[in-house]
């Protein structure tokens, strides 16, 4: 028993990795559909929950990731570029939880254009995380490892063109909104929705340095 506790080990960390991705691609789903249904109160309480959820699996996940780090003794990666990557992960969650918070506690009463758009690409943005994520494991594949970095360079652009639809939103804000409070709500909206995209690009760094340094 004790000779096989102090057997080299490698923990399941692309399934953790995997199963992360899917709940952060959860969240953006769920605040998708709460930005799109933002009208109906009822819908609007079920997405909230629906990305609260989400975010709390995720939680877990990490919780897992963390720990086995610390109790295996063999791991696929270097231990440093796996807790990167599973808390820079966890930021992308939490921070679609904190925009979907930050609409209910400033009290924002209708979605627009602009919201709209960056939340289009931040939902664009998680589910090429995922699809890299997903690359992970096979990697070793010349093939596989190429498909990714071209996954991760798509993520970049996704972040440069949020960081346009925010500059553009940002102008028009402060040009035609009059209410001093409306500005403020909306500025911390549009703030967060870019960041969303800023972490993502921060996780496909992450695999980027992944894949070049393992494949």
């Amino acid at each position: 028993m004790l000779f096989g506790k102090l057997l080299p080990t490698e923990g399941n960390f692309f399934v953790m990795f995997n199963q992360h991705a899917d709940r952060i691609v959860e969240a953006a789903h769920a605040f998708s559909n709460l930005v799109a249904n933002y009208g109906d109160t009822m819908l609007r309480e079920k997405y909230n929950t629906d990305v609260d959820n989400a975010e709390r699996g995720a939680d877990r996940v990490t919780h897992e990731c963390n720990v086995a780090i610390h109790k295996t003794f063999i791991t696929p990666i270097d231990r440093e570029q796996i807790h990167s990557l599973i808390n820079t992960m966890d930021d992308v969650a939490d921070l679609i939880q904190d925009t979907a918070e930050t609409m209910a506690l400033y009290d924002v009463r209708v979605m627009n254009e602009e919201i709209t758009r960056l939340t289009d690409l931040s939902v664009k943005c998680c589910e090429r995380l995922r699809d890299a994520v997903y690359m992970l494991e096979k990697i070793s594949d010349h093939a596989t490892a190429e498909a990714a970095l071209k996954t991760c360079e798509e993520i970049d652009k996704l972040e440069s063109d949020a960081d346009r639809v925010m500059r553009s939103a940002m102008s028009k804000l402060f040009r035609e909104e009059p209410d001093v409070r409306e500005v403020l709500k909306l500025k911390a909206i549009y703030q967060l929705l870019e960041t969303i995209t800023d972490k993502c690009e921060d996780v496909a760094n992450l695999i980027e340095g992944i894949v070049l340094e393992n494949s």
